[in-house]
Order: structure tokens, then C-alpha cells, then sequence
């Protein structure tokens, strides 16, 4: 293992809040710059919990487990929530865009902050391609004179553009899209409620109350075993919480934005997961037809009376879609970003233009993107599964790493920098085990469920190629001082 370098030595260099990859970029640049502003960085960290899994996937998970599916999503948000205040302590008192990639390569070595750190480029770059065909399958829809790899084309050219002028239009983009999102979320909640109380004027809904979450076979209709599996269909709907960590190394006041996301995630998953998968299995009974054939959100909609219903979700869940390209190419661009100025990546990746845009990271991750898209079209149930199936895991061992990231910078933060330990960890160290636990718990049931296993399986592959390339690459190439003193 390599030796740790200081967070003190790191410190020396910076000189403001926002400039948190001091000496980055190379290319007529001053390295990645404070362009988003504070309401970017909230909206950010509020709509990045809410992906277009959350619309889609959620009636698998009612089907599977029935009204216990809240269990479940209460499980994997209670997962979340301590997974975000483990790197919300290490954000805080260290503001960067490699985020938990940077702190496992101080806090683990080199070899973790590596692998993790490619594997989570690799996750991103192929939901690229996942989000563009999803984008284009709306898009198609109401306008089928277009074909649809020419809509995954547009939107992929389109968001790629908005990246590349400056980060402040990332931002921008991304406050509107997520504020979409929230607004969409937060008045569906409020009028299903009104509507399983039958108190909303000219509902089509009865107005059943809470019935509807026992009287079709109980609230555990499939066993308890159900809510393993509704945790296995929900817990990568929740990837993308960790975005706002990322961000704030761009931010005008990072140790802020980060505080303020970390204290407010309980309530952002109580609300917008549960509360709204809440308002679906309360206005109709779970295993309802119309929850599968025409989704959870436009089933419930229906079910109020809410006219042109579908069209109402398909413009949501664009918008999610849209979100989710626009974050995931962001986020892969400064993930190659840091990992280039670790020497980890290619020193291109560290190129900057004059308005603090890492160019060469956000094209050379786009290009994987384009490819992954036409995967998708070419070899769809091959070559495109197997990059689905061997990233879809990442979620869970990016989650892992931040654990045992945290337990050891903790003391490293102590040591160097006490006055930066602004928010920590509740319980520490017992609810950093307590989450391991859980994560590995969800890792080696994934082994045993048929649906779980070759996701997991070939995840673990691909971790593990990753894995070996980079103990390897230590071993012939080690670190310098000079190395990790500048990382």
C-alpha cells in the first residue's frame, strides 16, 4: 500500500473556497473554476436523488414486493442517508471534483482511489447511452418522423454543447431540469394525497385511505422475503446522490452546499421516494394491472382522473432522462478530470479552456457515450447488455469504499486538519460498520438471487480486471513523493 499523503501538504496550495484543483489544466485554462452558483448546487443536490429509475423501475418493485416495497425503499434510503453523511464529513473538509475517488486514494491508496474511480466513469459513460435511447424512445413517440437513433444523436450533441461552454451552463441546465423534477414530484404527492383522503375536488379515486395497503393479500403479499428483492429493483434508482460532492469542488462556497445537502438528504428521500411511492400503493391496490401495463406514476395519475396522463409523465420523465444525461456527462468528465490530475488518466484529461471547462475529459467521455448508443442499436441483447449487466454493481461498491474511506480519514482529518470536521458521521465508527454491513449483506444476497446474480457477477468481472490493472500498474509504476504531494 502506498503511503498517505497529507491533507495539510494538499491544503497549502488553495487559495478560495472554489478552488479546489489548484494547478489543474494545462491547456489556456486556470484549472476547473467556481462557476456554479449556491441555487445550482441545492437544486443539484435535490434533484439527484430523483432519477428516471425512480419513474420507471418503481413498478417492478410494487409488483414484486406489493405495498412492502416502501420497506424497501426505506432500507436503501436508510443506506443512503448514512452513505451521504460518511462523504458529506469528507467533502466538507475537503471540497473536490474526484470527491471519494481523491479520498480513497489518500485514505486507502492509490490503487483504490483508481478503481473506484474508473469503474465509476465506466458507470456513468454507459448510462449515457442507456438515458439518450430512453430519451429517444419519448421523443420518437411524438414525433416518429424523426427516427430515433437521430433523437439519441441530437439530445447526446445538444447536452455535450451545454457542457463544454462552462460550467455555469451545466448548472443552469441542470437547476431547471431538477427544478422540474421537484416541482412534478412534490405536486404529485400532494394531490394523491388529497386523493386517497377523497377530499380532492372531481377525483375519480374513491378515496380508500390506507386500505388499499392490506386488502389485497396483506401488507406483505409475496413474504417477506419480498422486500429483499423490491431492495434489489430499487437501490440503483438512488445512484446520483453522491453527485453534489463532485459539484461543489466548482462551487462559490463548497463547505456550504455540501452541509447544507448532507442535513437535508433524510428529507429529500422521505418525500420524494417514499411519499410518492406511498401516494401509488394508497390509491391503488398493488398488484392492479394498469401498475405494470402502463407504469406506477400513470396508473395513480389515471386513477385521479388526471387527463392526458401518460403525455404528462412522458414530459417528466424526459425531463429526468435529460437531468440524468446532463449530470452523468458531468460527472464522467470530472471523475477523468481528477483522475488525470492524479496521474491516473491520461494528463490530457487535465487540459482546460479559458472558461475552466476540462474539454478533453467531457469529449473522451462522450465518444464512449456515442459508442455505448450505437451498441445499443447494433447488438442490444450482447454487447450492450453485457456493458449494462457489468456496471450496474458500481452503485454498491462506490457506496463500499466510501465506508472504509471514511473510517480512515476520519483520523487523518483529526490529525491534520480538526477545525474541518465541520459534519460528522453520527455514531462513528459503530454506523460506518453498521453500513458495511448492510451493503455487503445486499452484495452477497445479489450472488444468490437469480435476477441479482449475473448483474453482480459480471460487475464484480469488470471490478476485478480494474482492480488487478491498477495493483499492477503500481507495482511496475510506483508513486513519487513529488506525485503525492501534488495529488
Amino acid at each position: 500500500m502506498t503511503s498517505q499523503p497529507s491533507l495539510a501538504k494538499e491544503d497549502s496550495t488553495d487559495e478560495g473556497p472554489g478552488n479546489s484543483q489548484p494547478g489543474g489544466g494545462n491547456g489556456g485554462g486556470d484549472g476547473l473554476q467556481a462557476g456554479l452558483k449556491n441555487r445550482h448546487l441545492s437544486m443539484i443536490a435535490i434533484g439527484g436523488v430523483i432519477g428516471a429509475g425512480l419513474f420507471v423501475g418503481s413498478s417492478a418493485g410494487i409488483k414484486a414486493a406489493g405495498p412492502a416495497i416502501l420497506v424497501s425503499y426505506a432500507l436503501v434510503g436508510a443506506m443512503v442517508v448514512l452513505v451521504m453523511r460518511m462523504l458529506g464529513e469528507m467533502a466538507v473538509a475537503r471540497p473536490t471534483s474526484g470527491s471519494f475517488s481523491a479520498y480513497a486514494d489518500q485514505a486507502l491508496g492509490r490503487w483504490a482511489g483508481f478503481t473506484i474511480g474508473w469503474l465509476y466513469w465506466f458507470f456513468w459513460v454507459v448510462v449515457l447511452a442507456v438515458e439518450a435511447t430512453a430519451g429517444a424512445d419519448i421523443l420518437n413517440g411524438w414525433m416518429p418522423g424523426v427516427p430515433q437513433w437521430a433523437w439519441a444523436l441530437i439530445v447526446m450533441v445538444v447536452l455535450t454543447a451545454t457542457n463544454l461552454v462552462s460550467v455555469g451552463s451545466y448548472g443552469e441546465f441542470e437547476f431547471w431540469f431538477a427544478g422540474i423534477k421537484v416541482v412534478a414530484i412534490g405536486g404529485f404527492v400532494v394531490v394523491g394525497l388529497l386523493a386517497v383522503f377523497g377530499i380532492l375536488p372531481g377525483s375519480d379515486n374513491p378515496g380508500s385511505g390506507f386500505a388499499h395497503l392490506t386488502d389485497a393479500g396483506g401488507f406483505l403479499p409475496n413474504g417477506a422475503g419480498a422486500i429483499l428483492t423490491g431492495v434489489l429493483m430499487v437501490v440503483f434508482s438512488f445512484m446520483g446522490s453522491e453527485i453534489v460532492t463532485l459539484a461543489a469542488g466548482e462551487s462559490e462556497d463548497p463547505q456550504r452546499a455540501v452541509t447544507k445537502a448532507t442535513n437535508s438528504v433524510i428529507w429529500r428521500i422521505g418525500v420524494f421516494y417514499l411519499g410518492s411511492i406511498f401516494v401509488v400503493v394508497t390509491l391503488l391496490p398493488w398488484d392492479d394491472k394498469s401498475i405494470v401495463k402502463d407504469g406506477s406514476y400513470v396508473a395513480a395519475l389515471n386513477s385521479i382522473g388526471i387527463p392526458n396522463a401518460g403525455t404528462v409523465m412522458d414530459v417528466i420523465i424526459l425531463t429526468a432522462v435529460l437531468s440524468c444525461l446532463n449530470s452523468g456527462l458531468y460527472t464522467a468528465s470530472r471523475m477523468a478530470f481528477s483522475l488525470g490530475e492524479r496521474g491516473d488518466a491520461p494528463k490530457a484529461f487535465t487540459h482546460t479552456t479559458a472558461s475552466g471547462v476540462p474539454r478533453v475529459a467531457i469529449l473522451s467521455s462522450v465518444v464512449f457515450g456515442f459508442v455505448a448508443v450505437w451498441f445499443n442499436y447494433q447488438w442490444p441483447e450482447t454487447v450492450f447488455e453485457f456493458l449494462l449487466n457489468s456496471s450496474g454493481a458500481v452503485a454498491l461498491f462506490v457506496w463500499l469504499v466510501i465506508c472504509f474511506t471514511q473510517l480512515k480519514m476520519r483520523g487523518i482529518i483529526l490529525r491534520e486538519q480538526p477545525e474541518k470536521l465541520v459534519v460528522k458521521m453520527w455514531l462513528f465508527p459503530y454506523l460506518t460498520w453498521v453500513t458495511i454491513g448492510m451493503i455487503s449483506f445486499v452484495i452477497v444476497y445479489m450472488l444468490y438471487d437469480d435476477a441479482g446474480r449475473k448483474q453482480m457477477v459480471l460487475s464484480l468481472l469488470v471490478a476485478a480486471l480494474v482492480l488487478g490493472f491498477a495493483l499492477v500498474r503500481e507495482k511496475v509504476r510506483p508513486r513519487s513523493d513529488e506525485e503525492l504531494t501534488e495529488a
